[in-house]
């Protein structure tokens, strides 16, 4: 999971690995302030989260084209549409730090916005309005690409697509 959210975030394979290792070096100093499993993984996504954030600003990521971009096998089942997940993918990296963080943390990792809020330490409202404005300019920048499919209001046209 801590892994999973800086590769995701960062998209960059060994900048993703040393934060991992950081933060679980950094868990394993406050063992004794650790107070049972559930705890454990809040904290570890709330500090994989903002050493992100910080990580990001710190270096002023350029994403590059590697061997992580190459799409793993899919199960069994409908083939996704493999330019619309590169095309969405590039469309949330360039999302500012936070608001893709909340994106990331949605959709990826199937969180609430309560449970986001308190991860990110913000309001809900906030997330809420990061969700609805990420998404509404995600929507806008695909339909202006002519990539999206017409489906109804408030609903992102795309199926089968990990971020």
């Amino acid at each position: 999971m801590v892994f999973s959210l800086a590769l995701r975030f960062l998209r960059n394979r060994e900048v993703a690995e040393e934060l991992a290792q950081d933060v679980f070096l950094q868990c394993f100093r406050q063992l004794d302030n650790i107070e049972d499993a559930a705890h454990a993984c809040s904290w570890l996504r709330r500090a994989i989260c903002h050493r992100s954030i910080d990580e990001l600003r710190k270096r002023r990521y350029r994403p590059a084209i590697g061997l992580d971009d190459i799409p793993e096998p899919a199960a069994a089942g409908a083939m996704p549409d493999l330019l619309m997940r590169d095309r969405l993918r590039a469309l949330v990296g360039a999302l500012p730090e936070k608001a893709r963080m909340v994106v990331v943390l949605r959709y990826q990792e199937d969180l609430a916005p309560t449970e986001i809020a308190e991860l990110l330490e913000m309001p809900v409202s906030t997330v809420k309005s990061h969700l609805h404005r990420s998404l509404a300019l995600l929507r806008g920048r695909l339909e202006k690409k002519n990539l999206a499919k017409a489906g109804r209001p408030g609903e992102l046209p795309v199926t089968g697509v990990c971020l």
